[in-house]
């Protein structure tokens, strides 16, 4: 039956906090209201006491701690058509699940909007030389001398985007407004469909020797481990900055510090690491032109709220019976960070 409040549901995470959290704001409330919703918590502890409440599960709802469910715990859930992860990389459980036929939903577009809204603050205040001024501006003396290399500012310049996956797609469209020249790299896009968003098409090599300012999206996949090193690095233009809220293990670190290191016109803010947190004897907190925020780019705060609405919105069409804006195929699953 479709309609109602009868579609079962229920909470699966090993985490009640950040349930509470990405849930808060009356959002599990709604829940409760639009299907017939589980009481309390499953997680992994609990699962077999409270198997018997699953038989007539059809949707999960779930958030970062999600478990990954044996066959065992899955074939307790028969009737199971959807996971919705109220979170962004569904790796770590979702293949079992999809091998099934159950339809796993991530909130990995609504995690990708404060991505993209830090990605482009930081593009602008890179063309603008604020990073250089603010380790630069130290003293009268200094008042004016930071700026050699003169910064280039946001008007006409070339912006790198390296991957076109949900978030370099969203940053792209917020640049959208401002005067500058979009370059991207992904070797998955066509060059009408680069167009299509107002950027070009380019090379790796082009991208890192032609842009002021090189942002990172890429996935951490086999063939882009490390597929950011020194020679790269190396061939950015004079003044110019390399930001990475993608994933650290695409760039060859110690590369990255050496070439920093040679290199003190250029800027990398870096929200990613690998390992992260970097280890104690790292060059990267010591680095001046070097500036680690700690994986902040994606939702905190309020903004976790925006996640649990889109798989509210898509428990809904579910329910409808409309096609998931946001369900993962396995392909998919195969190039997802």
């Amino acid at each position: 039956k479709q309609g109602g409040n009868s579609m079962k549901t229920a909470f699966i995470c090993n985490n009640q906090d950040n349930v509470n959290r990405v849930y808060g704001a009356g959002r599990k409330e709604r829940i409760a209201q639009v299907s017939d919703l589980v009481e309390g918590l499953i997680t992994e502890d609990n699962f077999e006491q409270r198997s018997d409440e699953l038989k007539d599960v059809e949707a999960i709802f779930s958030t970062w701690g999600m478990p990954l469910l044996s066959e065992e715990k899955l074939n307790c859930m028969p009737k199971l058509r959807a996971v919705l992860y109220a979170a962004g990389s569904v790796k770590n459980f979702a293949e079992p699940m999809l091998k099934r036929g159950i339809q796993v939903v991530s909130a990995w577009a609504a995690n990708a909007y404060p991505v993209a809204e830090f990605t482009l603050s930081q593009i602008l205040l890179s063309n603008k030389g604020y990073f250089r001024n603010l380790r630069s501006y130290k003293s009268k003396e200094t008042y004016k001398s930071w700026g050699q290399p003169a910064p280039k500012g946001n008007f006409g310049e070339a912006v790198a985007i390296l991957g076109a996956g949900q978030v370099g797609r969203l940053v792209m469209d917020m640049l959208k407004p401002h005067t500058l020249k979009v370059l991207v790299y992904d070797p998955y896009l066509s060059e009408d469909a680069a167009e299509s968003m107002g950027a070009k098409k380019v090379s790796l090599e082009e991208a890192f020797a032609q842009a002021y300012t090189v942002s990172n999206h890429m996935p951490d996949l086999p063939e882009t481990k490390h597929i950011i090193n020194g020679k790269l690095l190396a061939s950015m233009r004079e003044g110019a900055s390399f930001i990475n809220t993608g994933r650290g293990a695409t760039i060859k670190e110690d590369e990255l510090i050496e070439v920093f290191k040679a290199r003190p016109d250029l800027t990398a803010l870096l929200d990613v690491t690998m390992p992260e947190p970097p280890e104690n004897d790292s060059a990267l907190y010591t680095l001046p032109n070097v500036l680690l925020s700690s994986h902040i780019a994606g939702a905190l705060g309020d903004e976790v709220i925006r996640m649990s609405d889109c798989m509210i919105e898509e428990f809904i069409r579910l329910k409808e019976g409309q096609p998931l804006r946001y369900a993962i195929s396995l392909e998919k699953l195969k190039i997802m960070a």
